[in-house]
């Protein structure tokens, strides 16, 4: 790790200890929009890293976005980082410059999304489901067709009917439907795409960062629950120091310290452009961490990590959410061992220990 991404680990560490606090994650999950958060976020420019400079990006490398991410993450930032990187990547990748406005993808379409020309610009008709904070966003990537041609496409979701939906965790999953709504060409770029290439890569990168949230969010819940038995004492002694809490502690630490490496595992081979078997890896391996260490959390904390005035349920609601998102255990599983049929005989060691080549 050099010197520069210590120096932003520590920043962002501070901006979320000091503005993503417990009263604004609670206040959001009842529709505010953490303005402040997402401005300082964007006046330090960490929502543009990973881009160019030359499309108005802050450059840096994709470890140090998954930094960002999962401190934010750690923190229950309520502010659409994830999928302002998801659009902000694609739209570069298309040569397109980006922007530090908050930004939302569509992934999943109950009808898909179609482009006809206008005299003036584009009809555009679809409808998208579970978009993540679809109703703070000023714009939105879709992707559809032109006809027989794959597109992606900026929009705003405003122009839509958007019926407001959410997560577990509170957080905005919103369903839009546009039926022949215009747009003027300036409000709605289209870009001509590989529509297999987009959805896979959208569906590893997706995977990716729910993976390095939930690693983030495990290393929260951990940290509450030491700090918990440290303070709390039973027959004149703190919990930590009975031996049934700290075999609970012990499997829950194992959990984490899991998921902590199998993300940065994921994120090194990301780095290095491959993508499929090392993120459905880590995607399986934390999603199981998640469901053996949030409940350890819970019950170890006993009755006041069930309320809402504690901070705990903040972490394991949306640690339940985002496994369920961009492949469970099961979708990966299924993928993996589509993989493992077309591996030779003598190299199943190998594929399953060495990085992808």
């Amino acid at each position: 790790m050099n010197d520069i991404t210590k120096m932003l680990i520590q920043s962002t560490t501070k901006i979320m200890k000091d503005l993503s606090t417990k009263e604004l994650v609670n206040e959001a999950e009842k529709g505010l929009w953490a303005s402040e958060l997402w401005e300082t976020l964007a006046e330090s420019g960490m929502v543009t890293v990973v881009v160019p400079e030359e499309l108005d990006g802050t450059g840096g490398s994709f470890v140090d976005a998954f930094h960002i991410l999962r401190l934010a993450a750690k923190y229950s930032a309520p502010v659409p980082l994830a999928e302002t990187f998801l659009t902000n990547w694609l739209l570069a990748d298309a040569g397109q410059k980006v922007t530090s406005d908050p930004l939302t993808i569509a992934w999943k379409y109950s009808k898909p999304f179609t482009f006809r020309s206008d005299r003036d610009g584009w009809i555009v008709s679809g409808k998208a489901d579970a978009v993540p904070w679809a109703r703070h966003c000023k714009r939105m990537l879709v992707l559809g067709k032109l006809g027989f041609e794959s597109v992606l496409a900026i929009i705003d979701p405003a122009r839509g009917q958007i019926e407001h939906g959410e997560n577990m965790a509170g957080e905005a999953r919103d369903t839009i439907v546009f039926h022949e709504s215009r747009f003027d060409s300036t409000s709605c770029q289209l870009i001509p795409v590989d529509e297999n290439r987009v959805k896979e890569w959208i569906w590893h990168t997706g995977a990716l960062m729910r993976s390095v949230m939930m690693a983030g969010a495990l290393e929260r819940i951990m940290e509450l629950t030491v700090t918990y038995t440290s303070e709390r004492t039973q027959f004149g002694k703190p919990l930590h120091r009975f031996q049934a809490i700290q075999h609970q502690l012990a499997l829950l630490a194992g959990e984490a310290a899991a998921a902590d490496t199998a993300a940065n595992y994921a994120v090194d081979a990301y780095q290095s452009g491959q993508r499929s078997k090392e993120i459905g890896m880590a995607k399986i391996r934390i999603n199981e961490a998640v469901s053996a260490g949030a409940p350890i959390a819970h019950q170890v904390h006993g009755a006041i990590g069930f309320t809402h005035e504690h901070i705990l349920h903040q972490s394991t609601r949306r640690v339940w959410s985002w496994r369920e998102e961009f492949g469970t255990e099961t979708e990966w599983s299924e993928r993996l061992a589509a993989l493992l049929t077309k591996v030779d005989h003598n190299k199943l060691w190998s594929f399953i220990t060495a990085k992808s080549t």
